[in-house]
């Protein structure tokens, strides 16, 4: 070695071509070690902390009871905790957009229903893009609203309902926020009857239960899994239900079509997006294991009790159910002259 102008140089090139190719297939593995390594780190390594679960509306609302469930099993299944956040406000635009502005890194995702979507179509404006901020993991579980009633309001039927508000009594229906699914289900109720009802909003189903059985207003249409428990203790009296058939949990209580008003059909979905951005190789993780706890017996179990009917619907497809139901849903909107 000799030094020239302050730097060291090596003295003797390397003449044996041998020597020259062992070297250079030595670094050529090296770098394809390492780019393999690099590549599988994310998934590898996946997750290495906490993972927060935002859910757009308050506590005790079918999506806080859905996220809470798959969290718990997520914690299990992959060995770090998965911990819930709830930020509700305007008809959860305020934790989607929470969400929407988060890191693309795995770390932060979000459980809502097709309020996410149809938000909208509903608002001016909202501060995310439903398409353009979010990549859909699944659809995990869907559910059909109820309509309840406080014990103290005389209805033992939807008939019997309908009379009563047509007096002018009983007018006051709870809604779960603006753009939600039990929203929109009082307004096709309404419609289809030519109802005269006051909507009143809450920052998720929770607390639109806990108004209805304190009877401040005594009568909504909730999502079964945020009523069940209550219908079963008293509480509450449900009417009808707005599934196709009728419901395990509740064999007793007719369709909303076999409690004579057709055309009511409607079921709720419980989603899981993540970020715009987020690494493909997460985002097919995160698929696969949640599809694997809606899946495991304890939590279908558990779902199927308060009325979840659980599902696996794939990125591609629930994409897909996205593009259809907003033009459906702008349309409904626009008709029916829904403001928020």
């Amino acid at each position: 070695m000799r030094r020239e102008a302050g730097r060291a140089t090596l003295s003797c090139p390397i003449e044996d071509p041998n020597v020259r190719n062992w070297i250079a297939i030595s670094i050529g593995f090296a770098l394809l070690l390492g780019g393999t390594a690099q590549g599988q780190t994310t998934k590898d390594s996946y997750p290495s902390r906490p993972v927060r679960i935002i859910v757009p509306f308050a506590a005790g609302g079918p999506g806080d009871i859905f996220a809470r469930l798959i969290g718990q099993k997520l914690s299990e299944q992959l060995g770090q905790q998965f911990f819930i956040e709830n930020r509700p406000g305007a008809s959860g635009n305020i934790g989607t957009a929470v969400a929407a502005r988060a890191p693309a890194d795995g770390y932060t995702l979000m459980v809502g229903s097709s309020a996410v979507w149809i938000n909208a179509s509903l608002y001016p404006q909202i501060p995310y893009d439903p398409v353009k901020d979010f990549e859909p993991i699944i659809i995990g579980a869907t559910s059909p609203e109820v309509l309840v009633v406080h014990p103290s309001v005389p209805a033992r039927s939807v008939q019997e309902l309908v009379t009563l508000v047509r007096a002018g009594k009983y007018t006051n229906f709870a809604i779960a926020g603006v753009g939600t699914p039990p929203h929109l289900s009082t307004e096709l109720f309404k419609l289809s009857l030519k109802l005269d009802i006051v909507m009143v909003p809450f920052g998720g189903g929770g607390p639109m239960v806990q108004s209805v059985v304190a009877g401040h207003t005594p009568v909504a249409f909730s999502t079964l899994p945020a009523a069940s428990g209550q219908i079963k203790d008293g509480l509450l009296r449900a009417l009808a239900v707005t599934s196709a058939k009728r419901i395990a949990i509740l064999p007793d209580v007719p369709t909303m079509e076999e409690a004579g008003v057709p055309g009511q059909v409607q079921e709720a979905p419980q989603c899981v997006w993540v970020p715009m951005g987020t690494p493909g190789d997460i985002i097919d993780l995160l698929f696969r294991e949640i599809a694997r706890a809606v899946a495991s017996p304890d939590v279908k179990k558990k779902m199927e009790a308060i009325g979840y009917e659980p599902a696996a619907v794939p990125p591609d497809e629930f994409k897909a159910r996205i593009k259809a139901d907003m033009p459906k849903w702008a349309k409904v909107i626009r008709d029916a002259g829904i403001r928020p």
